[in-house]
């Protein structure tokens, strides 16, 4: 039990309406979940507002209320908290129930458009490898030390956040490694951490049917440099235009990546195979399991950032040299058959091209590359064609297909990929809905020395139709097929 006035202490509370500084024990912002004892935080949401809830909440048992403006009817029963900002006052407020667990933490958040999955989980690996307890928020998965935690969100909610944080600190952890999506800074849900670094990945085409306009999510990214404090290191990647925008208001100590120039951690591609490559960061040598430039501005963002936190260049070294890929990111699948299959969750143009990218320029081209890729439905449609036209000009063949359709028709998502492929490629295209039939084609199509590439659902196990995830797994249906030949 905590007083509610402790737990709002951090908070610009503007009004106080009722007995003041009652003992809870729990925080929401769900009405269903607002019993006795809890605090509802009436939080605006994309699609609900949590004010038209309150009255809800109350049914439910809740006497205590945050919100940015009172209800027409006031329950003399209920205190009532008016606050500037409702979602805000959730991070802070769920930042001093768990006891501020992120400042007893190394925290290290990673945004960006692409790469954030990678970079955060290979942070936790390296730090984890070598005998650092530490835990890690991400896409694929959460892990405090070496337990996992299921993960549905890139960031969850001010509350599962801090929970979370806090039990890595029960655990012992020193490290925390974040995945900090653009939805996340602008809905406020990382308000009151503290973070010991920033990393900053690049910025493409995505999520514009949330944020509408690119400028508006290159801020929602800079919004996390602009509030990091003076104690924390910002690490920004040159290579991408936007880089140095994420640097221009931050306050922290600012450093930098680069492929292509003079950086404070630099890398050069010496040697490059489907299996790994041969690195060079700054003055050392580097040979790495990991494949394509894109991987190889990830691992310098990962260097950059442990050596600012302080791990000693021996472990460094040995740590890099022994990291592999992620789950679904450019996960070769062996087979029997001498096919050469490849399982990617790019699911943006940029990052479709950096794959492709990076299988042309190791493959020999006497072999034909096959690639298989679809567009998440409900969600920014601009992006389909586009996709599209990428795949079709660095592809031999393309099948377009389903991803996860979610409630709109697999078939429109489809045509509307189709757009984008101009009249000299038409006939380098196949339309197949079913996901699992075109993987099957492509590997029937495929002959000895040929690459499979299929794209956008990487580490997914699952294909969310009509509001059902039925299972489904590339990597899966990608072994049956070849297994099958």
């Amino acid at each position: 039990m905590k007083r509610i006035n402790d737990i709002l202490i951090k908070c610009n509370v503007i009004e106080v309406v009722g007995s003041d500084d009652k003992m809870v024990s729990c925080l929401s912002f769900d009405s269903r979940k607002s019993g006795a004892k809890t605090v509802f935080f009436a939080v605006r949401g994309t699609q609900v507002d949590g004010h038209d809830y309150i009255s809800k909440a109350i049914e439910q048992g809740c006497r205590v209320v945050v919100c940015e403006h009172l209800p027409e009817n006031v329950n003399d029963d209920v205190t009532y908290y008016v606050v500037d900002n409702t979602a805000k006052a959730l991070g802070l407020a769920a930042s001093e129930f768990y006891g501020r667990p992120s400042e007893k933490l190394r925290l290290v958040g990673v945004t960006g458009t692409n790469g954030k999955t990678t970079i955060a989980t290979l942070l936790y690996r390296l730090f984890f490898n070598a005998g650092y307890p530490c835990g890690l928020l991400s896409t694929i998965e959460n892990r405090i030390n070496n337990t996992v935690v299921p993960s549905t969100h890139t960031t969850g909610d001010q509350i599962q956040i801090n929970e979370m944080l806090s039990k890595m600190v029960d655990a012992g952890c020193e490290y925390a490694f974040m995945e900090v999506s653009s939805h996340a800074i602008d809905q406020d849900r990382i308000a009151g951490l503290h973070f010991e670094g920033g990393i900053f990945t690049n910025l493409t085409h995505d999520h514009l049917d949330y944020h509408k306009t690119v400028a508006a999510y290159r801020d929602a990214k800079k919004k996390f440099f602009d509030n990091l404090p003076l104690t924390a290191f910002a690490l920004t990647n040159l290579d991408d235009k936007n880089g140095m925008v994420m640097l221009q208001n931050t306050k922290a100590k600012k450093k930098t990546y680069s492929l292509r120039t003079d950086a404070d951690y630099k890398g050069v591609v010496l040697e490059s195979y489907f299996d790994g490559m041969e690195l060079k960061i700054n003055r050392n040598n580097i040979s790495t399991f990991l494949v394509g430039k894109f991987n190889v501005s990830n691992l310098l963002a990962i260097y950059g950032a442990a050596s600012l936190l302080g791990m000693s260049d021996d472990d460094l070294l040995k740590g890099v040299s022994q990291l592999q890929s992620a789950p679904g990111r450019f996960q070769v699948v062996q087979s029997d058959c001498g096919i050469v299959g490849i399982v990617d969750y790019a699911h943006t143009p940029d990052a479709l091209k950096n794959v492709l990218d990076t299988i042309n320029e190791i493959r020999t081209h006497n072999e034909t590359l096959i690639t298989i890729a679809g567009a998440g439905g409900n969600r920014d449609a601009a992006k389909r064609p586009e996709m599209a036209a990428v795949a079709v000009a660095k592809s031999d063949r393309l099948i377009i297909t389903s991803d996860n359709p979610r409630f709109e028709e697999p078939d429109e998502i489809i045509r509307q990929m189709r757009a984008g492929v101009g009249g000299e490629y038409y006939n380098k295209v196949l339309s197949i809905t079913d996901r699992r039939e075109a993987i099957r084609t492509a590997v029937a199509l495929a002959k000895k020395g040929d690459i499979i590439l299929v794209a956008g659902k990487g580490h997914e196990n699952y294909q969310d139709i009509k509001g059902i995830k039925h299972h489904f797994d590339d990597v899966e249906e990608l072994t049956k097929a070849f297994n099958e030949k």
